[in-house]
């Protein structure tokens, strides 16, 4: 008997039958960024305090937001990780605080299978990784979990995945890293309706890397699994318009458009009232 031939006798984890239930649906879902870190690139420090956390989340959810996501490390370019304690402080208070006041399915933005166990006893239904599940113990404990999982493509870790960055064939070597981290998890008992997939727009990629990525975004279809995509607020958009990290709203939105028009089914935003109106435009045309 494989892993895979295992039987599943822990019970569901709260939202992750409603998570499943609106992938499967015809319409893309808009994920709320909630940083509840000091040092994000976008708005780190903004929402440290709980209470301020919670206000944003509910704020998100009011807005429309589908999912929130969680995170207590920041993956900004040069940024170094927290120690476990602290990313467990952080993150597993907010999680709790939503969970008891909100109907919308969370997910915690985390690589540390402590806090992924902690997030997800806390009301946590997605495990949302950028290093795809690649820290040790990281995909036995998702395994374990069994909620849905995204895996996301970043070749280093923040504090070096921006220092020149190459790749034979930007769209393929993504693709292919993704494949494979898609073969380990299988491999490890996760099931395939859980698993997403992210090709990490900004992790790792030059300009010329990201475009590449988002004008060929389709091809990641051919994965069997679900995209979810993070362009929100990115340095890309920046060099693209010229504009800071706070006036990014237009491109971002833009970028988000484009996105699902090009087979995303998540968008991972921090900015959910003006792109749930946009992608409602897009769906008023069929």
């Amino acid at each position: 008997m494989t892993v895979t031939d295992l039987p599943r006798t822990r019970p569901a984890v709260p939202g992750v039958t409603s998570l499943l239930q609106r992938l499967r649906g015809p319409q893309p879902l808009v994920c709320g960024i909630l940083n509840v870190t000091p040092d994000s690139f976008s708005d780190g420090g903004a929402f440290v305090d709980r209470d301020a956390a919670v206000a944003r989340g509910l704020g998100m959810v009011a807005e429309g937001a589908d999912l929130i996501d969680i995170g207590g490390e920041s993956t900004r370019p040069g940024a170094r990780p927290p120690g476990v304690a602290e990313e467990l402080d952080r993150v597993v208070p907010v999680v709790e605080a939503l969970a008891a006041r909100v109907s919308v399915p969370l997910s915690v933005d985390t690589s540390r299978p402590e806090v992924m166990r902690a997030a997800v006893r806390a009301g946590a239904a997605l495990v949302n990784d950028v290093r795809a599940l690649r820290h040790p113990g990281a995909v036995g404990t998702a395994a374990e979990l069994d909620v849905p999982v995204c895996l996301t493509h970043m070749p280093r870790p923040p504090h070096l995945m921006q220092r020149d960055p190459r790749y034979g064939d930007v769209l393929a070597d993504v693709r292919a890293f993704l494949r494979a981290r898609i073969d380990a998890c299988l491999e490890a008992g996760i099931r395939p309706e859980h698993l997403i997939v992210d090709p990490g727009f900004g992790f790792g990629k030059t300009l010329e890397h990201n475009l590449a990525l988002l004008g060929s975004l389709r091809a990641f279809t051919e994965l069997g699994a679900p995209i979810m995509v993070g362009l929100s607020r990115k340095a890309m958009l920046g060099r693209i318009t010229g504009r800071p990290v706070d006036r990014r709203e237009a491109a971002s939105v833009a970028a988000a458009l484009l996105a699902v028009q090009r087979g995303a089914r998540i968008v991972r935003v921090h900015d959910v009232a003006p792109t749930v109106d946009a992608l409602a435009v897009l769906e008023a045309l069929g």
